[in-house]
């Protein structure tokens, strides 16, 4: 048997080639939207990729399932599980073949059974694997966004992501009957799991790419919580704030995926047409370093460092509008191509289009055709101390909720960036207004998202909490500590 890892560092996620050497079949389990790299491996490991699986409906990137499965003249199988509200409406269109659970299909000499763990969404199936060609014992099990090394996935997306109020407490007790039947495996089993530290379909992803049954069951918080009302209780606390896109991921993952079609480069715009396409309407995400953006940027764009693409495109880049690049061309070859792929390929995975790009020559025809390039000041927490305590300037923390219970400023509104876009009404326009976060990244980036909406005296706080602390200064919480 054939097991190979793809990892996306930007999504934190995990796909799967499982694959026959026998007879040179192959399964993939959790393609993402860059197909092209399943297809290489496979051809380059000298397989054929036969049939093409996904755990359920993701929420965090779009899914190449329907896509791959397409390329490769491949069987497509989807989970036919979580009742009618979560059934994949492009199944019929697409011939795919429909699994419930304990249905099992083969790869070659490989078993692969269907095993039916909602919990983190109705209809996720986890895969369980026997390599037929050494024994008649399985293996180990593909478990999606059921369970990760050392967390489970989070129960709470259908209510906070995609709108299905009431939804988080059922659940999580789901989940936790889940676990308990996994717990009923035996302890060798090893666990493939979908996503990694950094995804947000969880709270506390461990680093390691895989594990066993038998670790997690004395390591992994979910599966030694002793009743399942404490397991309701702690699966709920703390989860991070999920990015306003998920709800667009699975809609648009349940209803099918449009087609990739033929890949091309985006047009680069005549430095001159920035304003044009400003005063349309269309989005324009500024890709360079905040330090850059910082000491001069275009009104109306917002800082997205290509660091940090996809995940925070998808908090703040709208789906409704086009959307443009400013890319920095000053390093790579053939006018930024290096940072403009890169960049076209991470928004592409949760499914944004990039409409056409400019160079940095826009910011210097921007100031010839009489506009003025903004910057953004950076502050330091003793000169806003003083400010803060007399009530000059208000303070908004970005940052997440467990993070903003552990600690923050005396006086700041909390209004976590992925809440941001939305809850602008909340904000004042009189007064100055100091972005906050933990180390200063992501409130510089909030900042450039006020500005774009018209806010004006604005400052981001250098080294965010974490300077505030060091500086010995007053910090709060909730309870009153």
């Amino acid at each position: 048997m054939l097991l190979k890892r793809f990892y996306d560092t930007r999504l934190a996620q995990a796909s799967y080639l499982v694959g026959c050497q026998a007879t040179g079949e192959a399964l993939l389990i959790d393609p993402n939207r860059d197909v092209e790299q399943y297809l290489a491996a496979a051809t380059a490991e000298g397989m054929r990729i036969t049939q093409v699986t996904e755990t359920h409906i993701h929420a965090d990137f779009l899914s190449g399932a329907r896509e791959l499965a397409a390329r490769a003249r491949a069987r497509l199988l989807l989970s036919d599980e979580g009742g009618p509200d979560w059934r994949y409406a492009f199944a019929g269109e697409a011939g795919a073949t429909l699994l419930k659970d304990g249905q099992s299909f083969a790869i070659g000499n490989i078993k692969v059974e269907a095993l039916h763990t909602p919990g983190h969404t109705p209809e996720h199936l986890s895969y369980r694997i026997t390599d037929g060609a050494a024994t008649d014992r399985p293996m180990g099990i593909f478990t999606g966004d059921c369970v990760f090394v050392g967390d489970v996935g989070r129960p709470d997306l259908l209510e906070r992501a995609a709108g299905h109020a009431g939804t988080m407490e059922a659940s999580a007790r789901t989940l936790y009957r889940t676990l308990q039947a996994l717990k009923k495996l035996p302890d060798y089993l090893q666990l493939w799991p979908a996503h990694g530290a950094g995804s947000a379909c969880g709270k506390a992803l461990g680093a390691v790419p895989q594990t066993t049954l038998g670790y997690e069951r004395f390591a992994n918080w979910a599966l030694t919580a002793e009743t399942e009302d404490a397991f309701v209780r702690l699966v709920l606390a703390d989860q991070p704030e999920p990015p306003a896109y998920f709800a667009e991921m699975k809609r648009m993952n349940r209803d099918g995926p449009p087609p990739i079609g033929e890949r091309r480069r985006p047009e680069r715009l005549g430095a001159g047409r920035l304003r044009d396409v400003l005063a349309a309407g269309a989005a324009v995400a500024d890709i360079r370093r905040t330090a850059d953006f910082a000491k001069g940027f275009v009104p109306g764009t917002t800082n997205i460092p290509r660091t940090t693409l996809p995940t925070r495109a998808g908090m703040l880049v709208p789906y409704d509008r086009p959307l443009y690049l400013l890319v920095d061309d000053s390093a790579g070859d053939e006018g930024g191509a290096g940072p403009l792929d890169e960049a076209v390929r991470h928004l592409g995975m949760i499914g944004l289009a990039v409409q056409g790009w400019f160079g940095a020559d826009a910011l210097a025809a921007w100031t010839n055709g009489g506009g003025a390039l903004a910057t953004m000041p950076q502050v330091s927490p003793a000169e806003i101390a003083p400010q803060l305590a007399a009530g000059a300037v208000r303070v908004v923390d970005v940052r997440g909720r467990s993070e903003w219970d552990a600690g923050h400023l005396p006086g700041a509104l909390h209004i976590p960036l992925a809440e941001l876009p939305r809850r602008l009404a909340e904000l004042p326009k009189d007064g100055r207004l100091v972005l906050q976060c933990e180390s200063g990244s992501r409130s510089a980036v909030a900042a450039s998202v006020l500005h774009a909406a018209g806010f004006r005296n604005l400052a981001n706080l250098a080294g965010g909490f974490n300077t505030w602390k060091k500086a010995g200064l007053p910090v709060e919480k909730e309870s009153g500590e």
